[in-house]
């Protein structure tokens, strides 16, 4: 196969592949990029791969960086734009089921392809266009299957991660796992429990805020991949509620995904904190997703009062609500939003008097009071009794003393 009209981002890394190709050695565009290209989806980032070594592209080159050298990667600066280019390797001893104990650097193509994950990101593309398939990854691709390439326990062996990625593969593509390849996961799923949690979250992330993410969370929880991850064991029942409840319906964000599986998992505010730090999740998208989920809550059980919705996060409210119509929780979402946007105010901070206004006004020094009088003042603007202006504070204030 040849592509006919290379995309632009392969099209201004060409110099670089004609100036490594000029000083006697091969390059190719390689990965996911080329997959992509090939389903006409946006290419993303540009892997060139090389049979030269990582001193040589750097004597080729004025500009580089070691960008992970003891893995075969420098990045070449070039044009007002830098290239990540590693060389042709094997790998070998992978102790930790993650990364190899040894890499060693070849001149072959092949040797290269074959180490990689599956068929489907283990083609290549030189600067004309023609594109090298040593293990059928263009026929997976029209198949629309996932593939290990070579022996599919050997290549989760190699990385146990790579059984994350080919359910996240399913769920962004809308591919289906090959056979053999789903039956090597499910053999090796106690696997995934070697591997940080970090990077098994951002995997379960990705395939969550995929458009078929249906598709690949389906595949995740047949294959037992669900069982080595935190707070699934045992609930995949649970997990495939959520499934059903959600037809052809996706995720706005991080947050709203974090928020429906804690709902399906009927967890309170504090399982859910301590289920989203077993996850590692950031501090800001656990809080978010706390609240989302407390404020779905909220309205399940007609509690749509204004000041409780605004204490949890008026931020948080327009994915609460998506996340009400995915779950079926029936309500006047329109009503409710209405009143919703009528508050003025996001914060305490948004509020047009200060502790010091207070002060003068009430004639007190600084203590409690101030405090006191400014959540009286904030709730009363939330709930619509007091408009914002510093007038209208100070004499609400002096009313309501």
């Amino acid at each position: 196969m040849q592509i006919k009209q290379l995309p632009e981002d392969f099209k201004e890394a060409l110099p670089v592949l004609e100036k490594i190709e000029q000083a006697g050695f091969e390059a190719y565009f390689v990965g996911g990029s080329v997959r992509d290209h090939i389903l006409g989806l946006p290419i993303h980032d540009v892997d060139i791969a090389t049979s030269a070594y990582p001193e040589e592209i750097k004597h080729i080159f004025k500009r580089t960086i070691d960008t992970g050298i003891q893995h075969g990667t420098v990045t070449v600066l070039l044009n007002d734009s830098s290239y990540e280019i590693t060389t042709f390797r094997t790998e070998s001893g992978y102790q930790d089921f993650r990364r190899p104990d040894k890499v060693t650097f070849v001149r072959s193509l092949e040797d290269d392809l074959k180490r990689r994950d599956f068929t489907i990101n283990a083609l290549a593309v030189d600067r004309n266009g023609n594109v090298i398939d040593k293990f059928d990854g263009l026929k997976d691709l029209d198949n629309h299957l996932i593939k290990a390439v070579g022996k599919a326990e050997e290549r989760f062996h190699e990385d146990a991660l790579r059984m994350m990625r080919a359910v996240r593969f399913q769920a962004q593509l809308n591919f289906t796992v090959e056979e053999q390849t789903a039956q090597a996961i499910a053999d090796n799923a106690p696997l995934l429990s070697k591997i940080a949690i970090e990077r098994v979250r951002e995997e379960f992330v990705k395939l969550l805020l995929s458009h078929s993410w249906q598709t690949g969370f389906a595949e995740f929880l047949k294959l037992h991949l669900s069982d080595y991850c935190p707070g699934f064991k045992d609930q995949r029942m649970e997990l495939a509620e959520l499934l059903e409840s959600s037809k052809d319906k996706y995720f706005v964000d991080e947050e709203e995904a974090w928020s429906a599986i804690g709902y399906a998992l009927t967890l309170n505010q504090g399982e859910f904190n301590h289920f989203l730090r077993d996850w590692k999740v950031s501090n800001k998208t656990r809080e978010m997703s706390v609240n989302t989920l407390n404020m779905v809550h909220l309205f399940e059980v007609g509690d749509y009062d204004l000041w409780n919705i605004y204490k949890l996060g008026l931020d948080n409210f327009s994915r609460a609500l998506s996340l009400c119509k995915m779950l079926q929780v029936f309500f006047d979402y329109d009503a409710l939003t209405q009143k919703v946007e009528q508050i003025s105010i996001k914060s305490s901070h948004d509020l047009k008097i200060t502790g010091k206004d207070i002060c003068q006004i009430l004639n007190v020094k600084p203590g409690p009071i101030i405090g006191k009088s400014m959540s009286q003042i904030e709730r009363a603007v939330v709930e619509g009794n007091v408009y914002n202006n510093f007038e209208e504070l100070s004499h609400y204030l002096l009313s309501n003393q």
